[in-house]
């Protein structure tokens, strides 16, 4: 079973290599839809923002049936949805379509990353998390760097329409390897590392059985909560540039060939890979050594949200290699804040069975930046006649802001204290890092 935990956490690791080739194709076939379509960048726009709506509104329902359900059932499901609706964008022939396939494609990707996170705090101790969850984070990094040369690569002989029937059928093969592999853990099969890896969350839960009565919107009179949502939401404003807008800023800013674009394009998403290992390992080492758990997870968080902030600086070079440097920094950086902050969600949790809540209610959170950031930069483009200065400045903004944020309103990293917290809001007393 301890070899097992590892192939669920590759598992999700592919889920989310599929999950962002699939929604990365878009932005990548962008160029060639709009002449195809004869839209312009707010149109564009738009359509970027649509799958957006429903991933961000999709997510907290989700997390409450992965929760219900179990993450064995939930993902292969949310798998299969979106895959099917990245197929049948191939089929669709006018802005309206197009804008319902992305809305339809939003609400089963909403499952993957609050499945991912239960299952990982399922099989892993608060001391291993942080690097689980990297390597299935990692996923939606190496599926950000595939999207850009495969689907370049299909657009280029096949045409665009092929790129998202064959990017949709990776799903198929996805879900008969889940279904032929996992199984899930049973108390006795895990042969004494079940208590192990859960009695972290039992020692945390306070006042008896209070934890286990913590219903879903009880869960929203938690500052750490807010906390968590808008860091993350600062987070993701910045790395859905990367996904959105950065090949189209590539092509139409930069002067990018199709070729280039799906060479130097990767180079980001490419330094967003180990970046993100590297911030599980550092902040499992940090609290192996003695840190508490709040400072290991701030220091990753934080640090890796203010290093983000270089992606300013790409607006105001004109070397490529240097704009890419600057990319490649703000991108690793923030996949380094990342491991840590998927890694709350298990962290706090009052008990295992509000995991994916509070992963789908984060998540949440951060997605409505996702339509902010492709809105915002559709209509910037197009009003300062192809510019892109005010989003990436903006950008960096947006970091100082998730760095606050994890610093200062995120309280103590443990389990989730109703009676904690009530005090503290009586009290307006500060939780101590």
């Amino acid at each position: 079973m301890r070899k097992m935990r590892w192939v669920v956490v590759f598992l999700c690791f592919l889920a989310l290599a599929v999950n962002y080739i699939d929604r990365a194709n878009l932005a990548v076939a962008a160029p060639q839809i709009e002449k195809a379509l004869g839209i312009g960048p707010a149109q564009m726009g738009l359509i970027l923002s649509g799958f957006f709506w429903t991933y961000a509104f999709m997510q907290m329902p989700f997390g409450w049936f992965v929760d219900r359900v179990g993450a064995r059932i939930a993902l292969p499901l949310a798998v299969g949805w979106w895959s099917l609706f990245t197929a049948a964008t191939a089929g669709v022939s006018s802005v309206a379509s197009m804008f319902g396939c992305r809305l339809l494609l939003g609400v089963g990707e909403a499952g993957a990353y609050p499945s991912c996170a239960k299952l990982v705090s399922q099989w892993f101790k608060p001391q291993e998390r942080a690097l689980a969850t990297s390597i299935f984070d990692s996923g939606s990094r190496v599926g950000s760097a595939l999207s850009i040369p495969v689907v370049a690569l299909i657009i280029g002989t096949l045409g665009w329409k092929a790129a998202f029937v064959i990017t949709g059928l990776l799903g198929a093969v996805w879900i008969v390897g889940w279904l032929i592999i996992y199984r899930s853990p049973a108390h006795g099969d895990m042969t004494g590392e079940h208590d192990v890896v859960h009695a972290p969350r039992a020692a945390g839960a306070s006042d008896g059985d209070e934890a286990n009565n913590v219903t879903w919107s009880s869960l929203f009179r938690h500052r750490t909560l807010w906390g968590m949502m808008l860091g993350f939401f600062c987070l993701n404003f910045v790395i859905y540039f990367f996904i959105t807008w950065f090949p189209t800023y590539l092509v139409q800013t930069r002067g990018f060939s199709l070729k280039s674009l799906g060479t130097l394009g990767m180079i980001p998403a490419l330094i967003a890979i180990p970046g993100g290992w590297i911030g599980g390992l550092v902040s499992d080492a940090l609290y192996r050594r003695g840190l508490s758990l709040t400072a290991a997870r701030k220091t990753c968080m934080v640090g890796g949200m203010l290093m983000s902030s270089v992606i300013t600086l790409s607006a105001f070079t004109s070397n490529v290699y240097l704009m890419l440097a600057f990319f490649g920094i703000s991108y690793g950086s923030l996949a380094f804040a990342a491991a840590s902050i998927w890694s709350l969600p298990g962290d706090v949790a009052p008990t295992l069975r509000h995991v994916a809540s509070i992963g789908g209610i984060q998540n949440f959170a951060s997605n409505l930046a996702g339509i902010v950031i492709t809105t915002f930069t559709g209509f910037m483009v197009a009003m300062t006649k192809g510019s892109f200065t005010i989003p990436l400045v903006v950008a960096g903004g947006f970091c100082f802001l998730g760095a606050f944020s994890y610093l200062v309103i995120v309280g103590r990293i443990e389990p989730l204290s109703l009676e904690r917290e009530r005090s503290e809001m009586r009290t307006g007393a500060r939780t101590p890092i």
